[in-house]
C-alpha cells in the first residue's frame, strides 16, 4: 500500500473483531514504526504491547475505576474554547447517533464509555511510555518528547493499514496509569503517554462506515511567497 492510499484508508476504529493479532505481525509494524523522526535522534519512546489474558485483566481494572476521576500521566485539556468544542461536539454527538444514543440517555453514554474502557473490543494495546525526568525539567516540561510520540504513534496507525488492521489512539486507555504499572510493572520513572488499540475492524459495525470530518486545507493553512 503507498502512502496516499494508507492515509485515506486509516481512520479510528471503534469496533474490533475479537481474531488476535499475531506477535510477528505486531513486531513487523513497531520495526518499520521506530524509523520515525524525532528531536536529534532522541528517540524518546518506549512501548509495552499488550495482548491475551493480561489485557483482559486491566480492563476489568479499568472498570473498577470507572467512579473515580482519571489522573492520566500527561495533563488533558480541561478546556476547549471554539472552534474545538464545536469539532468534538459533532464527533461525540454523530457516534452516538450511529450507536443509537440519544443525547438524554445517560445509561446509553456511559455503556459507550465503557466501550472506550475496553478498547472498543480490540485484541491488544500498544502503550508508549517516555522517561518522566526527560519530561519534567528543571524549567518546565519538554513538551517535544510528546510530538515525537505522535509521530511514532502514526507510523504504527498508518503502518497497521498495510496488514488489514484498524487502530484507535487512545487518551482513555491511559486514564488511570496506577492500574497499568501494577499489571505491567511499569515503573515511576516512566510516564504512560497512549495507548493505541489495534486489531482487525468489525466492517459490520456501523460505527466504522463513519469518518471524522477534517476542516478544508483554506481554513486552516495561509501561503506566502508563491506565485
Amino acid at each position: 500500500m503507498d502512502t496516499v492510499a494508507a492515509v485515506n484508508k486509516r481512520k479510528s476504529t471503534r469496533a474490533f473483531k475479537p481474531d488476535p493479532v499475531p506477535r510477528k505481525i505486531l513486531k513487523e509494524i513497531m520495526e518499520l514504526a521506530l524509523r520515525a523522526p524525532s528531536w536529534a535522534n532522541t528517540q524518546p519512546w518506549e512501548f509495552a504491547i499488550v495482548s491475551g489474558a493480561k489485557l483482559e485483566e486491566i480492563k476489568q481494572s479499568l472498570v473498577a475505576k470507572l467512579d473515580e476521576e482519571p489522573a492520566l500521566d500527561i495533563a488533558r485539556p480541561w478546556g476547549f474554547p471554539e472552534p474545538y468544542v464545536s469539532r468534538i461536539g459533532r464527533l461525540m454527538a454523530t457516534e452516538q447517533e450511529i450507536k443509537g444514543i440519544k443525547r438524554e440517555d445517560r445509561e446509553g453514554r456511559g455503556w459507550w464509555r465503557l466501550q472506550g474502557l475496553g478498547n472498543y473490543g480490540a485484541p491488544a494495546v500498544i502503550y508508549i511510555c517516555i522517561d518522566r525526568d526527560f519530561y519534567f525539567q528543571g524549567e518546565g516540561i519538554n513538551a517535544w518528547l510528546l510530538f515525537d510520540c505522535g509521530l511514532v504513534a502514526e507510523n504504527i496507525m498508518l503502518l497497521a493499514t498495510d496488514y488489514g488492521l484498524g487502530t484507535v489512539a487512545q487518551a482513555q486507555a491511559v486514564s488511570y496509569p496506577d492500574v497499568l504499572r501494577e499489571a505491567l510493572g511499569i515503573a515511576d520513572s516512566k510516564l504512560i503517554v497512549l495507548g493505541i488499540a489495534i486489531g482487525y475492524p468489525d466492517e459490520e459495525d456501523p460505527i466504522n462506515q463513519f469518518r471524522s470530518e477534517r476542516e478544508p486545507l483554506d481554513s486552516v493553512a495561509k501561503w506566502y511567497g508563491f506565485d
